[in-house]
This record gives structure tokens, C-alpha cells and sequence, in this order.
């Protein structure tokens, strides 16, 4: 116990030594966090959850009696108004914000202290864990006193006069003062929106701090000894091209920008909710993802493959596997099992795709119209049913059922077709097959006749009857258009059984894959009033969003889902945001910070773009370039506006302190994934091999914490980070504790905190202990080095730099001391370790700069 205090107090103390020598180069409040709002307005993060959240379960469950248009406000409380809400009602404010055991509003909705909120109901458990996390975050409401609705009132012509809705349209950059300044046309754009302000952008970054920016950027990992020294001897712009070609070409790239990718797909290997099952197969389209990055599949054709991949074509099984295994973006969500209303957990899962598809595609808030109009973007509540539509039209295959113990995929699963497998149909089956394809066509369409004829009885979904509703389903049993659609149904189910009995013979099943199809069950669906699948009104066709809606705009194939339209829409050069989104994402994950702050919001609540022709340039290049990522990385990383230093500079700071105008380089906090595999790479740890599958998949299928044991998840590996399990609601500490994205929501831009626990794990995890003393290891035990070299060694397995004169001396006076004390081996291991152990816990490590 002595020894371990003297270690780390004598660790404590070279830190804060390195510290004061400017081995730390912190930046602002505002740079470590691009989504703190100095000025208190609510966040992004923060809106999104409200409307996904907390809105709905208000309007549906307690508006009837505490909002302005109910008969009378009960308790004199209203909750459809922030300042309503806070005030509280008789019994005092409902909601404290940052004290959820002071919030009467929470109390009552656990039935605490003879309060029902709502009476005889009590909400689910994740529905009160969400009202508690809202309030620790201080309860961020955008709702106004007066509360406006879009709905029938939209004017679409005027409302496509917004930003963001508008045409993508190349301006040129205006003249500037300075043009030898520019190398690029992106510069240029950044130039002259600085001059406009009176400002300059502050020197270049030195060639091995810019070399460091642009390999952890790309891949996630630290030069490399080799790779520093080539660097060092030729830095131009020929030389950068080619390291930037280097790192695009290496399959670190897909794992960096892959991982990107996930944090928007909500990627999980279990349900998580209240019953945690695991998905053993999730690993599939992570996989997906990652290859598709490194081969550089043009965007649009990956959005369709997520999307629709089952309804494409493909040239061979290996394709077919690939778009199948693609469409687990629909499949890998969260679900809660414990909802026993098949049709609620069937909307719950329609309105999680959704969600996804158009938040992480479009950067709009669509799933925000289920209980009501969109209150902040022309987007009626009928137009986010027709989109329903189009996802309950697809079945999901992820190996769970809701309400029973029933998990795994037993009977149940879609499968990659097996090439080792591979038998071929004889001449009578595939004249079969052939007829049967042609009845399934046909009867679609009778389908589809009937359910029109037949109205809203069609759609009625299924429940408890009282004795007057079975009197009048007895005479709704005389209808016949409904009769057509029971046997229809039937029947087209059956024709479907027999196809796909025939199509496992031509490709057999091989292993279970998370995925998704056409379901059976084709239809349009009716809207929930307030969101409640027990109050129907009027049917609404298969469709999107019509403020984005081009002339040209695909219609839904009423034999289909409409996910093949979808994609199509989606992908259209015509689409104003598909392109837009994604460019600013890539200018994000690069710069800080997009160029529309709010990466997930294009619409109203979000910010508006500090860079709007800036923004239009790089979604028209990157259409231009048929949608490549890697070209538009590329091109960005070449800028002047890249390489850019990142020093003060009071002058720029007094008039754009968030540095929006781009006049230096901000700093950027590593993710949770790049802190981890430098540490590994550091001490010659990190296994760079893709493994086989996931530690999820060898645990099995089943429940966590029941049958299923996490302990098996801890495995000391040691390969790339984003081959980590990501069990939800059981994510690895190392992960956890800088802000890994949290796998139920979409997470364009995660949370940048800085809170003590970050600290005392650099200090004392084992983790970096180990690494430490590995990294220590390697530099004493390799031959022919001094101290000096060995300290320059050190700094540039940590840091990718050499150590300043000052940083050298206080290294070696500290390294000396330990080997006057105890002049062995032992103690010399011990020193350097010291000093790795304080490079790892400095600022400087964990940002890129």
C-alpha cells in the first residue's frame, strides 16, 4: 500500500511538473465542449431529447388535465408550458430542475406519496428513467407560453423558403485581400467570410503537429517513428497529398470513420430497455459499415443498401449477403421487450427507424410529429404516418419478441445464403418458383383493391372487445370487401411460405443475420390520435415529407413497403439535405465543430450555417465526385484552413470567441475509442487484426442478468476499440467515462464533458498502468539509447513530438533522482514509467491539437 501511494504521488508529482512546463496545452471552456451555449439557450442534444422524450408522454398522458385546452386545469397545474410546469400547480412546482427527488411531477408518476400521475396508470420504468435524466440535465424545455401548432396551417411554398429546404446552389466565394493565402477553393471561402469580419487567420501549424491532426483524424491512431521522420524531411504539399493518400488507403480509416457512422446508426449488440437480450449478431453491420468506408462505396449507394438492400438487385450471393446484412440500420435498435401490446411495440419499433433514418439522412426531427404537428418545422402528424407506414410494412428480423421469454433466432431468422451450400432447382421447381412470383404479384394487388374498398375496418388493430364492439364486429364480418381481405391475406402469406422454401433450396440458409424485409402485410397506416394506438383516425397513403418533396419524387409501389422508394428520395441530387448533412458532418468530425453547429438539426430549432456557400460548395463537390467520402475528406484535409495552428490570438478571440469564422485550428477532445487505442499502440499492445465476430456473439443469446453474464464481456483484448462489445446500458468503463455516443439515439456530435473521474482513471486504472509500463519497457530495453534519446523516445510514443529543453531537463532530473535513491534496475523501470504514466495523463495526449 506504501509503494502504491509513493508511485502515485511521485507520478502526481512529475504531472504537475510536465503541466507547468506547457506539456498541457488547454484550450477554452468553449472549444473543449462545441456544444456548450455560453449564453444558457438549450442544446441541441438537449431539444432533441424533450421532443423525443418527454413531449410525447406530457401530450398524451397528462395534457387531457393540465394543459390550456383541457375543461379545467386539475390542481391548478400546467404542463404545456415550461413556466407552467416550474411553477407547479396547489401543491408547488412540479419540476425542479437538477433535484429530481424535489420534482412533485416525478413523484407523482412512480405513485410516491398518494400521488397518481396519471391516475390508475403508472408509466413505464424507462419512461420515468428518462423524466429523471431530463430533470438532472435541468429540465431544458423550448416550449413558450403560447404554444403554436403547424398542421393544416403550413404554407409549403413559404416554408421552402427556409435555408436548409432550398435548392443546393454553387456561389462563388467573394474577392479577397489576400489570395496568396489560399491553396484551395474552400480556403478561399473561409478567407473572405475572415476579411468581411476584420480578421486573419493565425499561423500554420507546424509540419509534425499537422501530421499528428491529420493521422488521428483519418485513423484514429499516432504517427508512427517512420512515419514522423519521412515527414520531417519532406513536408509540401506533394508530401502531405501522399501521406493523405496513405491514410485513406489504410483500412484504419473505415474502423476511425465507420465508428462515426455507428454513433448515427444507434449501434448496440442488445436491446437494452428493461429486458437487455443480446443481439449476437450485431456485428454483422457493424462490419458492413466499416468495409464500406474503406472501399469507399459512393454515399448514396450505402444509404440504399441500409435502407432497402433486401428490394436491390445484386450480381452474385456475396452482393445479396452484403445488402441484406446492410439493412440491420432498420433491425439493431433498441427495443422494449416488456411491452406486451403488440400494436404499441410495432409502432414503438417503426418509430425508432424512423427516427434514425431521417435524423441521421436528413437532419430533421420527423419522429417529433407522432403525438402532434411538428411545433417547430412544417411537418404535419399526417405526414409522419404516411413515412409509418412504410416502416410497418416491413417485418424485422432481430431474434427477440416482446412481452414473453421467448429470444433467439431459432425458426425465426434471416440468413446470408451459404455459397458453400449452394444447390440449383430443377427444371419443374423453377417453373414453379417462376408461377408463384407471378400470384404473389397478383394477389398484392388484389390485396392492396381490397383494403381500399374495405376502409378503416381493415386497419383496425386487434384488442379486447366489449360486448357492444363483438356485436358490431359480428356485422362487419358480413362486409365483403373486409372477408376479401382476411382471405387475401391468408393466402398471400401461404404463396410467400412456398417461395421462400423454394428460394432456400436455390440458396441455402447459412448463418442468422440481423435484418429486414417486405412484410407480409403490406398497408397503409392510420394516424394514432395524441400518439395512442387505440384512438385511430383517417388512413394516410405511404409518402414523405412533403416540404422536400421534388416534382420528381418517386411514388410508393403499392405492392412494396415504399423503403425502396424511400431510398430513392433520400439519394436524389434533388434532395436538398441528404448531400448538405453529410458534408457537414465531415467538416465536423474535422474542424470541431460543422459549419451548421446543430449537425443534426437542419430545421428551425438548429443553427443557422456560419459558411452557407461554403456549405452548398461541399455538398455539390461531394454529388459531383458520385459521392465519395474519401474524396471529400480529402479535399478538406488539404486546405490551408486545416493546417492552421491552433494559437491564440485576443484579437480573434475578442470578436468570434467560438471560432466560427475558422481563424485558427480549435482543439478537440480524442473520443473515448482514440484514447484507448493510442494508449495500446503506445506500448506496443494494439492488435490492428480485425477479431472474429464479437465477445457478444461467444456469450450466446439470451438475457443479461438473466442466464446471461457480463463478466464474459471484460475480456482483456486488445484490438481496436470499436470492436468493443457495446451491450446497452453495459458499456466498457474506458468507453463510459469519455463520453463514448450513447447507443439508444442518434449521436451526430457527442458529449465533450471534463469531470474528475476522467482524471483518477488516467491516474489509476489498470489500463494505463499497464500501458505504462509497457511503453517503459520498450524504451529501456532498447538498445543503444540514452537517457536523452530515451526521453524523445518516450514523447514521441505519446505525444508524436520531441520534448522541449525544459520538458527534457526536468525528465532527466527526475529519472537521475530515482536511480540516486536506488541505483538498480528496477528503479530505472519504475522512473520511466513515471514518466510515460505522466505523458498519458496530460492534457496534450487526449487532444487533438
Amino acid at each position: 500500500m506504501a509503494m502504491t501511494f509513493l508511485y502515485y504521488t511521485r507520478h502526481a508529482v512529475l504531472a504537475f511538473v510536465l503541466l507547468t512546463l506547457g506539456v498541457v496545452t488547454p484550450g477554452s471552456a468553449a472549444e473543449s465542449d462545441p456544444t456548450a451555449k455560453a449564453d444558457g439557450r438549450i442544446t441541441a442534444a438537449d431539444l432533441d431529447f424533450f421532443e423525443k422524450k418527454i413531449r410525447p408522454v406530457l401530450v398524451s398522458n397528462c395534457y387531457q388535465c393540465h394543459s390550456a385546452s383541457s375543461k379545467e386545469v386539475k390542481g391548478g397545474l400546467r404542463v404545456d408550458t415550461k413556466l407552467g410546469i416550474r411553477k407547479g400547480g396547489d401543491s408547488g412546482p412540479a419540476v425542479v430542475a437538477r433535484d429530481a427527488a424535489a420534482s412533485l411531477l416525478l413523484q407523482a408518476m412512480r405513485h410516491e406519496n398518494g400521488m397518481e400521475m396519471p391516475p390508475g396508470k403508472k408509466l413505464p420504468d424507462s419512461v420515468l428513467a428518462d423524466f429523471e435524466h431530463w430533470i438532472s440535465r435541468g429540465a431544458p424545455d423550448p416550449r413558450a407560453a403560447q404554444a403554436t401548432t403547424v398542421g393544416s396551417k403550413i404554407n409549403l411554398a413559404d416554408a421552402r423558403k427556409f435555408w436548409s429546404f432550398q435548392p443546393v446552389k454553387v456561389v462563388p466565394p467573394a474577392a479577397v485581400k489576400n489570395p496568396t493565402w489560399a491553396i484551395s477553393e474552400i480556403d478561399r471561402y473561409i478567407l473572405a467570410q475572415l476579411e468581411a469580419a476584420n480578421l486573419a487567420p493565425v499561423k500554420d501549424a507546424d509540419p509534425i503537429t499537422w501530421l499528428r491532426r491529420v493521422t488521428l483524424d483519418l485513423t484514429g491512431l499516432l504517427p508512427t517513428h517512420e512515419e514522423i521522420a519521412a515527414f520531417q524531411a519532406n513536408s509540401n504539399l506533394k508530401a502531405r497529398a501522399a501521406v493523405v493518400d496513405r491514410l485513406l488507403a489504410s483500412p484504419q480509416f473505415g474502423e476511425r470513420w465507420g465508428r462515426h457512422w455507428l454513433d448515427l446508426a444507434r449501434y448496440g449488440e442488445s436491446t437494452g430497455k428493461e429486458r437487455n437480450v443480446a443481439y449476437p449478431h450485431a456485428w454483422r453491420y457493424r462490419d458492413y459499415v466499416i468495409d464500406s468506408f474503406n472501399a469507399d462505396k459512393p454515399y448514396d449507394e450505402f444509404l440504399k443498401e441500409q435502407l432497402a438492400g433486401d428490394l436491390l438487385p445484386a450480381k452474385d450471393d456475396a452482393e445479396k449477403n452484403e445488402h441484406l446484412t446492410a439493412t440491420g440500420f432498420l433491425a439493431i435498435g433498441p427495443k422494449s421487450l416488456n411491452e406486451r401490446n403488440r400494436e404499441q411495440f410495432l409502432m414503438d419499433v417503426a418509430d425508432e427507424q424512423l427516427d434514425v433514418s431521417t435524423r441521421a439522412v436528413l437532419g430533421l426531427s420527423v419522429a417529433c410529429a407522432r403525438c402532434h404537428d411538428h411545433k417547430f418545422d412544417p411537418i404535419p402528424t399526417t405526414e409522419y404516418y404516411a413515412m409509418v407506414g412504410i416502416f410497418r410494412s416491413t417485418e424485422v428480423f432481430a431474434g427477440v419478441k416482446p412481452g414473453n421469454n421467448q429470444t433467439g433466432y431459432k425458426g425465426e431468422a434471416l440468413s446470408l445464403i451459404d455459397p458453400a451450400k449452394k444447390q440449383t432447382l430443377s427444371a419443374d421447381e423453377r417453373k414453379q418458383l417462376a408461377q408463384l412470383r407471378t400470384s404473389e404479384e397478383q394477389l398484392q394487388k388484389q390485396l392492396v383493391a381490397a383494403r381500399q374498398e374495405a376502409g378503416p375496418a381493415a386497419d383496425k388493430p386487434k384488442k379486447k372487445l366489449t360486448a357492444e364492439e363483438k356485436l358490431s364486429a359480428k356485422n362487419k364480418k358480413k362486409n365483403p370487401a373486409l372477408t376479401a381481405v382476411n382471405r387475401l391475406t391468408k393466402e398471400l402469406a401461404e404463396i410467400r411460405g412456398q417461395i421462400a422454401a423454394l428460394e432456400a433450396k436455390l440458396a441455402p440458409p447459412g448463418e442468422p443475420v440481423m435484418a429486414v424485409r417486405d412484410a407480409s402485410d403490406i398497408h397503409d397506416v392510420r394516424v394514432n390520435i395524441r400518439g395512442e394506438v387505440s384512438d385511430l383516425g383517417d388512413v394516410v397513403p405511404r409518402g414523405y415529407v412533403r416540404v422536400i418533396t421534388t416534382p420528381m419524387a418517386p411514388s410508393v409501389n403499392p405492392q412494396q413497403s415504399g423503403r425502396l422508394q424511400l431510398a430513392a428520395w433520400m439519394t436524389s441530387k434533388n434532395n436538398p439535405l441528404t448531400a448538405r448533412v453529410f458534408a457537414n458532418r465531415v467538416w465536423q468530425h474535422l474542424f470541431g465543430r460543422g459549419l451548421v453547429e446543430t449537425v443534426d438539426n437542419f430545421g428551425a430549432m438548429g443553427e443557422l450555417p456560419t459558411h452557407p456557400e461554403l456549405l452548398d460548395y461541399l455538398a455539390s463537390r461531394f454529388m459531383e465526385n458520385q459521392w465519395s467520402i474519401k474524396s471529400l475528406v480529402r479535399e478538406v484535409v488539404l486546405t490551408r484552413a486545416y493546417a492552421l495552428s491552433s494559437e491564440h490570438s485576443a484579437a480573434a478571440y475578442e470578436v468570434d470567441p467560438d471560432n466560427k469564422l475558422v481563424w485558427h485550428m480549435s482543439r478537440k477532445r480524442l473520443e473515448a475509442e482514440v484514447i484507448r487505442d493510442c494508449l495500446l499502440a503506445a506500448s506496443g499492445e494494439l492488435d490492428l487484426t480485425r477479431p472474429a465476430a464479437s465477445l457478444v456473439t461467444k456469450v450466446g443469446e439470451g438475457e443479461f442478468g438473466r442466464g446471461l453474464k457480463a463478466d464474459a464481456l471484460k475480456s482483456n483484448v486488445k484490438f481496436r476499440s470499436v470492436y468493443l462489445p457495446l451491450v446497452r446500458g453495459m458499456l466498457p468503463d474506458v468507453l463510459s467515462i469519455f463520453d463514448v455516443a450513447d447507443p439508444e439515439m442518434v449521436v451526430g456530435q457527442r458529449d465533450v464533458t471534463t469531470v474528475a473521474t476522467q482524471a483518477l482513471f488516467l491516474m489509476n486504472s489498470p489500463v494505463v498502468a499497464e500501458a505504462s509500463q509497457r511503453t517503459a519497457t520498450l524504451i529501456v530495453n532498447q538498445s543503444g539509447l540514452d537517457n536523452t534519446a530515451r526521453a524523445r523516445l518516450a514523447f514521441e510514443r505519446v505525444l508524436a513530438r520531441n520534448p522541449s529543453p525544459a520538458e527534457l531537463a526536468k525528465v532527466l532530473e527526475h529519472v537521475e533522482s530515482c536511480k540516486a535513491a536506488s541505483d538498480s534496475a528496477v528503479a530505472e523501470q519504475a522512473a520511466w514509467t513515471d514518466v510515460v504514466h505522466a505523458l498519458f495523463s496530460t492534457a496534450e495526449f487526449r487532444l487533438a491539437y
